[in-house]
């Protein structure tokens, strides 16, 4: 595991909160020298603690409902077929626009957050284009009604 320092975390946070802050304006907060905030960041980037700059999508682009859903699978009849079936499902699941999550769980259980504009909208999705899935034996969903804390996921997953 990474060993972080204050003087990294509070940088990460900065650049967690907006990512477009110049150098010299982390500097500025951070009380410390330009070239050192610099250097800090070149060596976050190295070691691979910050991947990738990007954005998230604003409140107006967002989708309104969203919803886990855990999708059980039936078991084929051959064994080896289960894992294939379920890596066909989850790429399925992730080319649709409204899926904003998709992961394998357990043997034979699939997580998918979803979204849509209205509450109709998601339920329309959710029954034709999740619950038409062959061979699912149990989908549960789970609409989420309110966050406590990471509401900005559904930004930064949302598709435009």
């Amino acid at each position: 595991m990474l060993q972080l320092d204050d003087l990294d975390r509070a940088i990460l946070k900065l650049l967690k909160e907006d990512a477009r802050l110049t150098i010299s304006e982390i500097s500025e907060k951070l009380n410390k020298p330009e070239s050192t905030i610099h250097f800090r960041i070149r060596k976050l980037q190295e070691r691979g603690v910050i991947e990738r700059y990007t954005i998230i999508i604003g409140e107006d682009l967002r989708p309104k409902h969203v919803a886990f859903l855990i999708l059980r699978v039936e078991k084929p009849i051959i064994e080896d077929f289960l894992e294939r079936y379920l890596e066909y499902i989850t790429k399925t699941l992730s080319m649709l626009p409204n899926v904003l999550m998709v992961a394998k769980s357990e043997e034979d259980k699939i997580i998918a957050l979803v979204g849509e504009e209205t509450q109709e909208k998601l339920d329309k999705f959710i029954e034709d284009n999740i619950r038409s899935i062959p061979t699912l034996k149990e989908v549960l969903v789970f609409p989420i009604i309110t966050f406590k804390k990471g509401e900005e996921i559904i930004g930064f997953l949302a598709g435009i």
